[in-house]
């Protein structure tokens, strides 16, 4: 089962780079906190980064992404 698991966080991880990749780190550091992201420039891409966050920072796009909040969230920071 945990197999499953990882392949839905894979699938999910190349949706969210697919649809915010060009979004940067900055922007979603101030929706996540300074944290976010943690030892990347606030002007790196997520697509660049997005396959070495800590789970911390992963889990908390996944949770956005799910529910497609994380659009709205972005263009709200993007303001």
């Amino acid at each position: 089962m945990k197999h499953d698991l990882d392949d839905r966080h894979r699938d999910q991880d190349g949706e969210i780079s697919k649809k915010h990749g060009n979004t940067l780190v900055g922007t979603l550091r101030k929706i996540y906190g300074r944290g976010f992201a943690a030892g990347h420039p606030d002007t790196a891409k997520l697509s660049d980064v997005l396959q070495e966050l800590n789970e911390t920072s992963l889990s908390q796009l996944r949770h956005d992404h799910g529910p497609g909040h994380l659009d709205k969230k972005i263009a709200k920071a993007s303001k």
